[in-house]
């Protein structure tokens, strides 16, 4: 960037900008965020990668220590998984999976500072690149959307499609209040995956804007390099326990979810 854009408000625009490429000619509705799709789907194989790894050469007798640590971990997550839902689907464990690792693993690129990633791209040609997949909202309203779509199917598995649309007209005030039922609904259905979205991407967000300001407010002379080096240390350890809080948040109320529309039932 140029000299006169150097002030805080500018810095920090220009790291939360994404770098989008328009379809068609549908306004920044249809504009692709690259920058979140490409840090998604590498986030995505590098968990599969280290799932690859610690499966490859398993051992029953004694694990190595990546395989060790692995097992701990999807031991966690399956009794967590276990312990909330309560119904007969299998594959909520590996949504749970899926969901902490994937989330926790986009949450971590928090930790590599803005430049480190956006300096190099800029001698290539790339000027903007929001390197937090989950500090977008298209991010974490997708994956929401994804939990909307399996609460939807878990929900109408349990009690088939008319048993299901029977109960959304008539819960909870019976079929003479029907209207009022399908607004309440409504309401309750689409305020899940919303909440889920807006928290994941709330706490992202506002953390990179702290991160950004510590690191362009304290750049200023040798003392404001030390004590914004002292700050951003304090707010990094902060967020090793942020960070993956929020994907075991938004992993556990995605078991939740699923697990209400089948009780409900």
């Amino acid at each position: 960037m140029a000299a006169e854009e150097l002030t805080p408000t500018s810095y920090i625009q220009h790291h939360l900008q994404n770098l989008t490429s328009q379809v068609g000619d549908g306004g920044p509705f249809w504009a692709i965020h690259v920058d979140t799709l490409v840090s998604s789907v590498l986030m995505g194989l590098l968990m599969v990668f280290m799932f690859w790894m610690a499966t490859r050469k398993p051992t029953a007798g004694v694990p190595g220590k990546w395989q060790a640590f692995v097992e701990i971990l999807l031991e966690f997550i399956d009794r967590q998984a276990k312990d909330t839902y309560r119904g007969p689907s299998k594959l909520v464990t590996p949504i749970a999976i899926t969901l902490f690792f994937w989330i926790l693993l986009m949450n971590m690129l928090k930790f590599i500072p803005a430049d480190f990633i956006s300096k190099p791209l800029e001698l290539v040609g790339v000027h903007n690149w929001k390197p937090v997949p989950t500090a977008d909202v298209n991010a974490t309203l997708g994956m929401s959307i994804s939990v909307f779509f399996l609460m939807l199917f878990f929900a109408i598995r349990s009690q088939g499609f008319g048993g299901f649309t029977k109960g959304f007209l008539t819960a909870p005030f019976g079929k003479w209040m029907m209207p009022f039922n399908l607004i309440l609904n409504v309401v309750e259905w689409v305020s899940k995956p919303v909440s889920l979205a807006m928290r994941l991407f709330g706490n992202m967000f506002g953390g990179e804007i702290v991160f950004l300001l510590i690191w362009v407010l304290g750049g200023a002379s040798i003392l404001g390099m030390l004590g914004g080096a002292v700050f951003g240390l304090g707010w990094m350890i902060f967020h090793i326990l942020v960070v993956p809080l929020q994907a075991f948040i938004f992993m556990m109320l995605s078991i939740v979810y699923l697990s209400l529309v089948e009780d409900s039932h």
